[in-house]
């Protein structure tokens, strides 16, 4: 078993408190590691390291900032298989899905550090004679990124690439579900020559290390990927020292798929995008809008391509689709809203029930339930889960309704043949992101952002290395 301590301010230190919590690996309900519970303490000791270390990090030009970011990318490379094989084992992802997830993330460091030579101001045409307006980019200061633990390696590259380039310093706080991996990359962050308190990681409960994170006055951004409820706790910690944030929250993204779609692929788009990691993943299609007179053909083919859905251990050679969900409550919170959706009328077509066939592990069957509403709770909450509701719709205007009626608003997806249709639908969806005839799944150079409960701000590309980024103008007059 693996004994984790806090990383701060360039070196290993044990945590000031003694309690720790217990890492499991899904698929076998083994005890595979510990990391530090985390105190107060610990967090101030980070973002003290962080806020000293700034000055100088930020004096430095952007392209040797950038320097950093493509030694971390080699070190990734040269470390993906053992990096992947920690990923797969923390958290039941499987190994060809851990494996493109650490690969993408040495991608997005390199990508990112390509910023280095863009980072631009701007000059203003000012209404005085002899005077010039020069808008110019700085960095925001201390830099907090609380990760997630579905994805946790790629989006703490998301919180460090475009954080540490634009002259910040930061903290990145690990989920107490799968830290594994990103302490393991804090191991070969240790041996590289980058300046102390430039990049921290600490351990513990968000409650704890979280909270001090959020309330200090230190940070420039904090730097969430996670619950809405997790989001509305970190605006309320922010509130005294109105601190920046960036949220990327929960989703109930809709897939519209209209008679004229080519259905073999609307299918197959929608399946991938459900299953994807269990169904543990924001920008999922998590409800299904059919065209009522494409409805039998949709639903023959999903049903066929629901049941084939192969379910293993996150190491089988056998190449699974998914494997078991990360915790017993995520397995226990999808039980409880299937049951709840079929009381409510639903009709279970593939599925919904646990797997009984593997001794340990969380695993839930695919699942595809029609007859559904939109006022279901199947319909309106997030599942975080593989199941798949399909509501019929008449009209587009009525499919673009129901797709709109939700809290959420990060992930979408519309499939038809029709140019007009698809623009249309697409102008009109309340979501941050739009896909017309494929998977839900974004670019690292696009804008992951979401709207309404979704999110406030959003990371990837130029928009999402801006986050941290601050503007200051500069009137200069001359005689």
């Amino acid at each position: 078993m693996i004994e984790y301590d806090q990383f701060i301010n360039g070196r290993f230190v044990r945590s000031t408190s003694t309690d720790v919590i217990k890492i499991i690996n899904p698929c076998t309900e083994e005890v595979i590691a510990t990391i530090p519970k985390g105190s107060v303490k610990d967090a101030n000791d980070a973002l003290e390291a962080a806020n000293i270390a700034q000055s100088k990090w930020k004096a430095l030009t952007a392209i040797e900032r950038a320097s950093y970011l493509h030694k971390m990318a080699d070190v990734i490379r040269e470390n993906r298989i053992s990096l992947a094989q920690t990923l797969a084992k923390e958290q039941a992802k499987v190994i060809g899905l851990a494996q493109v997830e650490i690969d993408v993330t040495a991608e997005y460091f390199d990508y990112n550090a390509g910023w280095a030579r863009r980072i631009e101001g701007e000059i203003i045409q000012s209404d005085r004679p002899k005077e010039h307006i020069y808008l110019h980019k700085a960095p925001i200061g201390v830099a907090v990124g609380i990760c997630p633990w579905n994805f946790p390696f790629f989006v703490m590259a998301r919180k460090i690439a475009p954080s540490i380039v634009t002259g910040n310093t930061c903290i990145i706080k690990p989920s107490s579900e799968a830290p594994m991996t990103i302490m393991e990359f804090a191991k070969l962050v240790e041996k590289l020559d980058l300046p102390e308190g430039v990049v921290n990681f600490v351990c513990g409960s968000g409650s704890i290390v979280g909270n001090a994170l959020s309330k200090s006055p230190i940070p420039g951004i904090i730097s969430l990927t996670g619950s809405v409820q997790a989001g509305q706790r970190i605006i309320s910690a922010t509130a005294e020292n109105i601190t920046k944030v960036s949220l990327e929250l929960g989703g109930k993204a809709p897939a519209i798929v209209c008679a004229d779609a080519n259905m073999d692929l609307a299918v197959n788009a929608v399946v991938t995008s459900r299953v994807i990691f269990s169904g543990q993943v924001c920008n999922c299609a998590e409800r299904v809008y059919v065209e009522d007179s494409a409805y039998d053909e949709f639903m023959e083919k999903i049903t066929k391509k629901m049941s084939e859905v192969n379910v293993q251990d996150a190491f089988s050679d056998d190449n699974p689709d998914m494997s078991s969900m990360v915790s017993k409550d995520q397995v226990d919170k999808v039980e409880e809203m299937v049951e709840f959706a079929k009381k409510e009328g639903a009709e279970v077509v593939v599925g919904g029930k646990r797997i009984d066939q593997f001794d340990k592990g969380f695993y839930y069957q695919p699942t595809l339930l029609t007859n559904c509403r939109q006022d279901m709770q199947i319909i309106q909450e997030e599942v975080f889960g593989p199941v798949l509701p399909v509501v019929k719709f008449g009209s587009l205007d009525e499919a673009i309704a129901m797709a709109n009626d939700s809290q959420y608003g990060l992930t979408s997806s519309v499939f038809s043949e029709n140019f007009n249709k698809v623009m249309h639908v697409s102008n009109e969806l309340q979501f941050g992101e739009t896909y017309i005839n494929r998977e839900h799944f974004e670019a690292i150079q696009g804008f992951h952002a979401g709207w309404k409960k979704s999110g406030i701000g959003g990371a990837d590309g130029k928009h999402g290395m801006e986050e941290y980024l601050q503007t200051k103008v500069i009137y200069a007059q001359y005689s």
